[in-house]
């Protein structure tokens, strides 16, 4: 069996953009990958189509050789948009051995260790009564683990923080978010407090604080925290910052979480073996698929450290039925980030089917290989739209760095 052709769809169902990709091969056969990488999806389609020529000839089933191939074929290797088209490539290469398997992708990977990944799903509320109602709409579905954000007077991704949103400059260009850390401290922190008192010690709460604090504010916040009894709270660092964590470590025993931002094993590295984190939020897409991603889980296991794999829409279906087909065969996961799909029906319509989710937890498909296919036809229906990640700045109109 040989690859004769490497097929790139960029596509934008649903107002979001997705890099999908068909590995197909001279015996009819083909493998259903995704490359999206937020705000730079062009940039990861043309990482794909620049590596596919090489990949012609090449026996698919050789995924391992494929793999380090396409790592150390570039003279400057590694970075986020050569991990996330390899990981397209590793993810369709997948997909394909199922299929010739007969067999689910996590069947490949050792079978299961459980029957569905737990999930977790995003709620938020300008004030305490009304984020406890929009906790409480997920956990009348199953759902046993709720992230709760504030967002304040002005709904922004840094939530109570935040204090304004310009409009962009021109058509086409992101908008200016205006984020403080004092406000955001000295509203979180109450809020998070009302809400644990209102919902009870039953309930699975985490935070997410984008990445948004000195070391000094987040070894704060989590010590003030410690009484809502986080499941974990996320990204309260920029990751490379490994004294930071120590100092929130020493701090505080509320867990932690990290890593949706990694695209390869060395970012990792540290924090797992010194215990700096709880919870590793890594997507398999986007450190190199598949492949790569178990064996920085392995890693994790050994430092007993859980996964909590990121999956937020800025993953599409394919991404979504990978982490799934993990999820079940890991010893060590911990939750799955979820968004559903089933809600989106242009999605749907260019991919699919998504994975379901029966009382709070995610199946993995149980067709051959991941379980999803392309609709080539559906896809050119919706065509790429420009579109960028927000902008950052404080109150004085400097850069936020984080």
């Amino acid at each position: 069996m040989k690859i004769t052709e490497i097929k790139v769809i960029l596509t934008c169902p649903n107002g979001r953009n997705f890099v999908l990709v068909k590995v197909c091969t001279d015996e009819g056969l083909y493998g259903c990958g995704e490359g999206t990488l937020n705000g730079n999806e062009p940039v990861a389609a043309k990482a794909i189509e620049h590596m596919a020529p090489l990949l012609i000839g090449m026996d698919p089933r050789r995924i391992e050789d494929i793999w380090q191939f396409v790592y150390h074929w570039p003279y400057f290797r590694g970075g986020p948009v050569y991990a996330a088209a390899a990981g397209a490539i590793d993810l369709a290469l997948w997909d394909l051995a199922g299929k010739i398997a007969g067999a689910p992708v996590y069947q490949l990977l050792g079978g299961r260790c459980r029957v569905g990944a737990m999930v977790y799903r995003h709620a938020a509320g300008r004030d305490p009564a009304e984020a406890v109602e929009n906790v409480r709409m997920f956990l009348a579905e199953g759902i046993k683990v709720v992230r709760v954000q504030q967002t304040g007077g002005v709904p922004g991704y840094g939530g109570a923080g935040t204090l304004g949103i310009a409009a962009p400059a021109r058509e086409g260009l992101p908008g200016v978010e205006t984020f403080e850390p004092s406000a955001y401290l000295t509203a979180v922190v109450p809020f998070l407090h009302d809400v644990r008192a209102e919902l009870g010690d039953a309930v699975n709460l985490c935070h997410d604080v984008h990445e948004r604090l000195t070391p000094t504010e987040a070894a704060g916040l989590a010590r003030d925290l410690e009484p809502v009894r986080l499941f974990f709270l996320e990204d309260c660092l920029r990751p490379e910052n490994l004294a930071g964590f120590r100092r929130v470590r020493a701090a505080s025993s509320t867990p932690l979480a990290m890593g949706e931002v990694f695209w390869s094993r060395q970012q990792a590295m540290g924090l797992i073996a010194e215990q700096l984190i709880d919870y590793l939020r890594i997507a398999p897409m986007h450190v190199g698929g598949l492949t790569e991603a178990r064996k920085i889980v392995a890693m994790a296991e050994f430092h007993q450290v859980r996964t909590a794999f990121h999956g937020a829409h800025d993953l599409g279906v394919i991404g979504q039925a990978a982490a799934v087909h993990l999820d079940v065969a890991i010893p060590n996961f911990g939750v799955q980030e979820w968004v559903d799909f089933t809600a989106m029906p242009e999605v749907c319509e260019v991919v699919g089917p998504p994975c379901r989710v029966e009382d709070g937890y995610a199946m993995a498909h149980e067709a051959p290989g991941l379980g999803v296919d392309i609709d080539e036809a559906a896809a050119a229906k919706f065509p790429y739209q420009p579109a960028y990640m927000p902008l950052v700045r404080r109150a004085d109109g400097t850069m936020f760095v984080y």
